[in-house]
């Protein structure tokens, strides 16, 4: 009897584990009855019927990464190049996920494969390095369209590398290394030109200074003498003034008669000074009769 009860309490606890089923979270859990597809079990605690229910399959919920293997594309430019990527994927649908194919993993991967050999195959080596986030796009955007009946969804893809063969990156170089010296040359003939143009401008400018200095000057000095020529005009004319005011008052013609008999004789003086020949007037010695001529003409003046 007490043999009995252990076996039957077993019997009961081995039912029990059959019966109850905890599914964790983010998890679910495919359950066939008698061989058939029945219902998903969702995560927490969930009945089966023992001997009939089996869990056939168990699926986590989360996203998953999967490594695209490295695999040669051509260009169409007929350059292979090895592309390498990673895709993220999650499963959205257990029952399809377990039923749809026999390995969506696979499918997944090899889809992705095809497509990037594809879009690999619409663009130039060149174009291939740009267009990556394109690639991208459109590798998941082929997924999208046959993952749902898999039961799962492509997040999103990535190329992690492009690798071209050694010539061609040989090439690559050579190019990026020549690029960069016409730059350099461009910037060193941009930096010679622009100082051409400075020290053109710079003589412009001091040319140009240089002929406002002398035309100033030479304005400058024109009205000085100008200046200078109406001071001496005025005291020309002032001296005039005076001297024809001294000749109108009393005793001014005797003394302008002085005065010219004065500078008659200083005059005659200064020639016999100055040269071994000397010219005289026919009546030189008619000092009296010179001076009164003189006076004659300051009369009618």
């Amino acid at each position: 009897m007490d043999l009995f009860v252990i076996v039957l309490g077993i019997f009961a606890v081995f039912l029990a584990f059959q019966t109850i089923k905890i599914v964790p979270q983010q998890n679910a859990w495919v359950i066939e009855r008698f061989g058939k597809y029945n219902r998903t079990l969702e995560p927490g605690l969930n009945i089966v019927i023992p001997f009939m229910d089996r869990v056939a399959y168990r699926h986590r919920l989360t996203e998953f990464p999967i490594d695209i293997e490295p695999q040669v594309c051509i260009t169409r430019d007929n350059t292979q190049v090895q592309v390498d990527g990673v895709l993220y994927y999650q499963v959205t649908d257990a029952a399809r996920a377990s039923y749809g194919t026999s390995n969506y993993l696979a499918a997944i991967t090899m889809l992705a494969q095809t497509a990037l050999r594809s879009e690999c195959g619409k663009r130039d080596l060149d174009k291939l390095l740009e267009d990556r986030e394109a690639i991208n796009r459109t590798v998941v955007f082929a997924l999208d369209e046959a993952s749902p009946t898999w039961g799962v969804k492509v997040l999103r893809y990535e190329i992690k590398d492009i690798t071209p063969p050694q010539q061609v990156l040989a090439a690559m170089q050579k190019q990026i290394t020549a690029e960069r010296e016409k730059r350099a040359l461009i910037a060193q003939s941009e930096g010679k030109k622009q100082e051409e143009i400075n020290l053109a401008e710079g003589l412009m400018t001091a040319s140009i200074r240089e002929s406002e200095g002398t035309r100033q000057a030479a304005i400058n000095n024109a009205q000085g003498e100008a200046e200078a020529l109406l001071l001496v005009a005025n005291a020309t004319a002032e001296s005039l003034r005076v001297v024809a005011s001294a000749i109108q008052s009393e005793g001014g013609l005797t003394a302008v008669n002085l005065k010219v008999a004065e500078k008659f004789v200083e005059a005659f003086g200064n020639i016999a000074k100055q040269g071994n020949t000397m010219i005289l007037p026919g009546n030189a010695a008619d000092i009296a009769g010179m001076v009164a001529t003189a006076m004659q003409v300051i009369k009618k003046s």
